[in-house]
């Protein structure tokens, strides 16, 4: 199960988010999202975890609270919709 957690602290690495959420259960990645161009947190960040009743847990347990300083939101992953509004669709200019 795919949760995505925001808000985090600028100083929060992909291992505290692996440790926070392990105390729930088996986690098997935890990534905070950093910028290519900068090398910064973007401030959010994914962990999988295989068992959904320990991701439901650990959802329902760490919404909400503090880590690192920050009050961190964590909630289920939704797929990602590139057609919503505000996105546009990759253009490929090979066939032109």
């Amino acid at each position: 199960m795919n949760i995505f957690v925001a808000k985090l602290s600028s100083r929060t690495k992909s291992e505290d988010l692996e440790q926070l959420f392990k105390k729930f259960g088996e986690v098997t990645s935890a990534k905070v999202i950093m910028d290519r161009q900068t090398g910064f947190s973007k401030r959010y960040g994914f962990v999988e975890m295989p068992d959904e009743q320990a991701a439901y847990e650990a959802i329902d347990k760490l919404n909400d609270t503090e880590l690192d300083g920050s009050q961190i939101v964590v909630k289920l992953s939704e797929p990602r919709d590139d057609n919503k509004k505000g996105h546009r669709p990759k253009r490929d200019f090979n066939n032109r």
